[in-house]
């Protein structure tokens, strides 16, 4: 493109531009008036115009034609403020997510089992597993404890014989030792599982119940609606 013809082009471009940004402010009409009132140093201050120095503060705005409020705007946070804040509603959305899940878990178990008796059937199952885990740990722990009373004679022995005792038995004894804290470690996390269960348990029996109430609203199963009435015989004719 010839240069002549490329500087006309881009005055015509420019032209059309601010054309455009003119009609758009025509268009806008003019921006409406406000009085604006804060507090600064323990006094009330109005103005037409807002200092740098009080857009952080909590303000009323009103307009200037009708003399009305038109907002009120609250102060900014603070750093610490907007933490605080934003941690409390992650707490909030948290806790109406667990609600949330239990409510259903609470609807799946009424669903699930036709009598309280069943439902305590169901956890005494899980019961047994876990007392039966518990005896085979304790079982296990047993079994180590005197492998490792073994393992400690035979070093207590050379020792007393004055004889060095043996790296690989020295090896032995603290990995044996470290599996048995392991091991006890374990039986202590199972115990207390078991203690949970069965508060589990009793809490899961009461909002059952609380569920099975006529007025919970929750569905009962099994319940079959009754059947529609027969329709009553007509007299015969005549």
């Amino acid at each position: 493109m010839p240069f002549h013809r490329y500087i006309a082009f881009a005055s015509l471009a420019v032209a059309l531009t601010g054309a455009a940004a003119l009609a758009n402010a025509q268009n806008k009409g003019p921006t409406e008036k406000k009085i604006y009132c804060w507090n600064e140093g323990g006094r009330k201050v109005c103005g037409d115009a807002l200092p740098a120095s009080a857009v952080d503060s909590a303000r009323t705005e009103y307009s200037l034609k009708s003399g009305l409020a038109t907002s009120d705007v609250s102060r900014a946070l603070s750093g610490s403020e907007r933490s605080e804040a934003l941690a409390a509603a992650d707490a909030a959305r948290r806790q109406a997510d667990a609600e949330a899940t239990l409510k259903r878990r609470d609807l799946a178990m009424v669903e699930s089992y036709m009598t309280e008796a069943d439902l305590r059937k169901a956890y005494g199952e899980r019961t047994i597993l876990l007392d039966e885990t518990i005896k085979a740990s304790s079982l296990g722990i047993s079994n180590l404890r005197l492998s490792l009373i073994t393992l400690l004679r035979q070093a207590g022995d050379a020792e007393l014989d004055g004889q060095p005792v043996r790296r690989d038995l020295v090896a032995t004894i603290q990995q044996q030792h470290a599996e048995l804290m392991r091991q006890r470690q374990i039986l202590a996390a199972q115990k207390v599982d078991h203690s949970e269960l069965a508060r589990e348990l009793e809490a899961s029996v009461q909002r059952y119940r609380a569920m099975r109430k006529p007025d919970s609203g929750a569905p009962t199963p099994g319940k079959v609606s009754p059947p529609a009435p027969a329709p009553a015989a007509k007299p015969a004719a005549g």
